[in-house]
């Protein structure tokens, strides 16, 4: 037992690369406003609870390699670990620039708060609409899936096969595919809503070029955004939460 100790070890630190490198840039756990340390003992914890679903499958490949074929497996673990973390930041990504172009559109786009991603100021509607999804995730218990979907990347994304670049190239331009077209869903409200605003802004421009319409009509074109943002705000973040679980269920 005491012999076999240094392979389970490194089996354990084998695992953490994988799921340590997918927690960096996954949605809520990756957040700056998470201090590093309680970032690093959830890894390490995720990596634990993981660890006996998955030692049978690692640690032959670690008792059985070399010195050489054991750093090759952590560099490839880290990578496909980077790789699961991106596909699902992508659709964060997508939600964050769908919000400044929300944002944008109602005339809030200088209104800015606190990101809860990064420390740059962000609109205050992209922070609310970030953090409302981050929530839901949590609330949603759909960070216990990804766990799920991090055992079951194992078959998917066997150790012993390495890193396929072309295959992960062709999932991820996939995977970009959907988190445009998600953006898209979610901003086209407000893209018309900012396109027959501003055509009838211009028009009742050239109609009274003595009157500043752009101060006057501001107002209104706050409130109107704001009760469109009001209206459609569950819709899209329910759109958003099925993309985002479709992918997770997926693996």
């Amino acid at each position: 037992m005491i012999s076999d100790m240094p392979d389970v070890v490194l089996s354990l630190f084998v695992i953490f690369c994988r799921v340590g490198t997918c927690l960096l840039l996954l949605p809520g756990i990756s957040s700056s406003r998470v201090p590093t340390q309680i970032r690093l003992f959830v890894a390490l914890a995720i990596s634990l609870a993981l660890a006996p679903a998955l030692l049978p499958t690692l640690e032959p490949l670690v008792s059985a390699g070399n010195d050489n074929t054991r750093l090759q497996l952590m560099a490839t673990e880290l990578l496909n670990g980077l790789f699961i973390g991106l596909l699902g930041r992508s659709f964060m990504i997508a939600l964050q620039f769908g919000g400044h172009v929300v944002a944008n559109s109602i005339g809030m786009g200088q209104a800015l708060g606190v990101s809860i991603d990064d420390h740059e100021a962000a609109p205050a509607i992209t922070s609310l609409i970030t953090m409302t999804a981050t929530t839901l995730i949590f609330v949603l218990n759909l960070h216990a899936e990804i766990a799920r979907a991090l055992v079951a990347s194992y078959s998917a994304m066997p150790p012993a096969l390495g890193f396929s670049a072309r295959g992960n190239l062709v999932n991820i331009v996939d995977n970009l595919d959907e988190a445009f077209l998600l953006c898209l869903r979610i901003s086209s409200p407000f893209i018309l809503y900012a396109v027959v605003v501003n055509f009838a802004i211009g028009l009742a421009n050239k109609l009274t070029p003595t009157i500043p319409i752009y101060f006057i009509s501001l107002p209104f074109v706050l409130a109107g955004g704001l009760v469109l943002f009001g209206y459609s705000i569950a819709d899209f973040l329910i759109f958003f939460m099925q993309d985002f679980q479709h992918w997770v269920l997926a693996g």
